[in-house]
């Protein structure tokens, strides 16, 4: 068996279930999930139709490079959006999921023996994070090394924190914006940190942007080939944004998306997937082209969780610290007597809701685990369910905590 196994630690719902194992939820509630960040609006029926359309596709192969209509898709997608010209055949590549793509790209780049004196490379990733990140690097054969969010910044990721021994080590570095689970964007000033570091010591930066269509503010999030684009740095060096249809267009079992950026990389990621076996089939490829070419389902799902978090959110601040994040379908709380599992067991107890805890989202590091005393809440479910769930998160509050105010 691979060793490097034994490093893994179990995933979040994982902990959960064990966590709720001996729990008996309130049999005078009906459930509600609050735990799991799967969209649950309705998947467009022209995606359906299209997918249903092309059982041809079927009888072929198909090229992991992906067919060259989706990739144009692709990029006329990054055009309209972003204003970013890129060369469907170089530079895109399309993917099973960004979270596919986040582990295989890893493998692609991680070199554990590129060091003379033999240390570990390093894999910087934000924290709280996206358990595939942690996983994909001790895979790799490298080291984590956690930048904590911090609350002070509005979640944003404190990379000066990063001390300069840890940079020089360092091969890849995960972004996750809008961030998962703190929603917050990054701004072109941390984007242009960054570049500069990945430029003095060569690492690549891998972008996460899988929730960059469920945003609050008026201006969309600024994606990584965009803000590198505005600095002037058009051949997206070292540089990999990674994107999906999951939330977007509400498609999480199609698993498909696509990554883009420096064509150097994305030849060298395109021959590890032509050996790792993930070509996307022909008929997800063609209800790709449909989800990607059209605009308007996206404006109506923006529309529904913003209208959804309008009226939520002021429930749940009634007794909870939290607020409207930048972007992102969780809300990130922090938990009267700050002991978040015990607010989740015992929230599932007597409400019978499910929530996360946030320090299953984190690590300790540095001494800290900037998770603890917060849950993540994805409002995934429609309105009518996200607030039959706030108003009886506000009666546990109400109950248990003798401070009912933040």
């Amino acid at each position: 068996m691979n060793p490097l196994l034994s490093h893994l630690q179990p995933y979040p719902f994982e902990r959960l279930r064990q966590l709720f194992a001996t729990v008996k939820p309130s049999p005078h509630h009906a459930p509600v999930s609050l735990g799991i960040g799967e969209p649950r609006h309705a998947t467009p029926p022209f995606v359906r139709e299209a997918l249903l359309g092309a059982f041809s596709a079927l009888a072929a192969y198909p090229p992991t490079a992906g067919d060259p209509a989706l990739r144009q898709s692709c990029a006329g997608w990054l055009k309209r959006r972003y204003g970013l010209t890129l060369d469907a055949a170089t530079q895109i590549l399309p993917v099973n999921g960004s979270r596919e793509a986040l582990f295989a790209l890893t493998q692609t780049i991680i070199n554990p023996k590129a060091f003379a004196d033999g240390v570990t490379p390093y894999v910087v990733c934000p924290n709280p994070f996206y358990q595939i990140y942690e996983g994909a690097a001790i895979l790799a054969g490298a080291q984590p090394y956690y930048a904590p969010s911090v609350a002070s910044r509005n979640f944003a990721v404190d990379w000066d924190s990063v001390p300069d021994s840890v940079w020089a080590r360092t091969q890849l570095i995960f972004v996750c914006s809008p961030g998962n689970p703190t929603g917050a964007v990054m701004p072109l000033s941390e984007w242009e940190k960054l570049f500069a570091l990945s430029d003095k010591h060569g690492f690549v930066i891998a972008s996460d942007e899988c929730y960059s269509e469920i945003y609050f503010r008026d201006e969309p999030p600024l994606g990584g080939l965009e803000a590198a684009s505005q600095l002037g740095r058009h051949d997206f060096k070292n540089l990999i944004a990674f994107t999906s249809l999951s939330k977007r267009s509400n498609v999480p079992g199609m698993r498909s998306g696509f990554v883009a950026g420096d064509a150097a990389l994305m030849k060298a990621f395109l021959l590890y997937r032509t050996y790792h076996g993930s070509a996307m089939s022909g008929m997800v490829q063609a209800a790709s082209i449909a989800a990607w070419d059209d605009e308007q389902h996206v404006i109506d799902n923006r529309t529904l969780y913003r209208q959804k978090f309008a009226e939520v959110t002021p429930v749940l601040q009634q007794v909870l610290d939290v607020h409207l994040p930048d972007a992102g379908f969780y809300l990130w709380a922090a938990v009267p007597g700050g002991d978040d599992t015990a607010f989740a067991r015992d929230l599932l107890a007597q409400y019978n809701v499910t929530v996360l805890p946030g320090s299953y989202l984190a690590r300790e590091a540095q001494g800290v685990n900037p998770g603890r005393g917060r849950i993540r809440m994805a409002l995934v479910a429609d309105t009518a369910e996200c607030l039959e769930a706030a108003h009886r998160i506000v009666q546990f509050v109400q109950t248990n905590f003798s401070k009912t105010t933040p």
